[in-house]
């Protein structure tokens, strides 16, 4: 009995083909003939999807690559987004990359600095109070909005710029008053004056509107007398500033300028062993703002250690010597003042004492008398760059 001759059948769709069809080894029925083909496998792609550069993938191949969030394209080469999507180079160009995180986003925030940024990573700055501008640092404006005065909120805190040589850098807070008239002229005389060295702010303790707070960037003591300039202060008053009993100084000193906790200890007993010389140079008696409390002076010896935890002492920043900022030591002690030699006596002290306790031994300590105020004042008369220091401390009558 004759065998069944099998009828031949599409090799992709497995339809049966008419008699006359053309043998192959691939056969294929008219709709598969017609069906365009995939460009990976060269076979008919009944499920047919799209590649960016116009080619169709099969069902099977298109597994292989990245369909673009966008356009729906497939492609191989995607571009992360800040969605969690892929899109394709060509999509790409619709997109913005955010400067801090490097992803794609169709719109970005400005940030005062210049960059900008997706609204992810805007989170993690604060918003101008005025016009919902980015800010680095802490503070209610950006530059742009500052006030016409040029006064920042007393959040402000702008990167720091270091001015001189190191490692022993000092940063000067000088708070004045003003009335109310004289506030704009004196604020915009100290704004052009200090230029990249300086800024001011608001303080609560001055009231807005009725004076400032000159604050410096980092300078080496050397850069700070070469540098400031000092005929601000004397030119200020002539404008109409004045200080009173209510505004003081504050003199920031690099925790980087020590050379060991022993050197932190060294100055620190230094410092509260001479209360009564210190507070007749700063002309200004411990006080609820600047104690020299107690139990700071105790804490001494644990704080050197290492116990950070809470500063120096139970009062917080209002210490003699505030411990908690994280880079500096604020030395608070100091009554204000408009005199260029009584402020560069504040910067004066602070620089010649870290630098007197670096070097003081044991031995200087036991048998030189080294903790003692006419110890320190003959290394003093030693060091030449420290004579504001000292033509202040004479004028004190307390070099002795």
């Amino acid at each position: 009995m004759p065998s069944a001759v099998t009828q031949a059948r599409c090799s992709t769709c497995s339809t049966a083909l008419r008699s006359d069809d053309p043998s192959t080894d691939h056969p294929l029925c008219d709709v598969c003939t017609q069906t365009p083909w995939c460009d990976e496998c060269s076979l008919p792609a009944t499920e047919q999807h799209l590649t960016v550069d116009d080619g169709v993938l099969c069902g099977d191949c298109v597994t292989a690559w990245s369909q673009c969030g966008r356009c729906d394209r497939y492609t191989h080469d995607t571009n992360d987004t800040v969605e969690d999507r892929l899109v394709c180079d060509d999509c790409a160009g619709d997109y913005y990359r955010c400067y801090d995180c490097g992803l794609l986003a169709r719109h970005l925030r400005e940030v005062d600095n210049g960059t900008e940024v997706c609204a992810h990573c805007a989170i993690d700055y604060c918003s101008c109070q005025r016009c919902d501008a980015l800010i680095t640092g802490y503070a209610d404006y950006c530059s742009d909005c500052s006030r016409s005065n040029g006064i920042h909120d007393y959040s402000y805190k702008p990167t720091p710029l270091f001015h001189g040589t190191g490692p022993v850098f000092l940063g000067l807070e000088l708070e004045l008053k003003t009335s109310d008239g004289d506030c704009y002229d004196c604020a915009r005389l100290a704004t052009s004056t200090l230029g990249r060295l300086g800024y001011l702010k608001d303080d609560g303790s001055i009231g807005y509107g009725r004076g400032f707070e000159v604050v410096t960037h980092p300078m080496s003591y050397p850069y700070a007398i070469r540098k400031f300039p000092w005929d601000l202060l004397p030119e200020l008053e002539e404008r109409g500033a004045y200080i009173d009993g209510d505004v003081g100084i504050h003199v920031h000193v690099s925790r980087a300028g020590f050379t060991s906790p022993v050197h932190v200890y060294r100055w620190m007993k230094f410092f509260y062993r001479n209360e009564s010389h210190l507070t007749r140079l700063a002309r200004r008696s411990c006080d609820e703002w600047a104690a020299f409390e107690p139990g700071a002076r105790a804490g001494i010896v644990d704080f050197a250690k290492g116990n950070h935890q809470w500063g120096l002492g139970d009062g917080g920043r209002y210490q003699a010597i505030n411990t908690l900022p994280e880079h500096t030591f604020e030395v608070r002690i100091f009554a204000s003042s408009l005199i260029p030699q009584q402020v560069q006596a504040a910067l004066g002290f602070v620089a010649a004492s870290v630098e007197y306790t670096r070097t003081l031994t044991s031995t200087d300590i036991t048998r030189r008398h080294g903790w003692e105020w006419t110890a320190f004042v003959t290394w003093l008369r030693a060091h030449p760059d420290y004579a504001p220091l000292l033509a202040e401390l004479e004028d004190l009558a307390c070099a002795s």
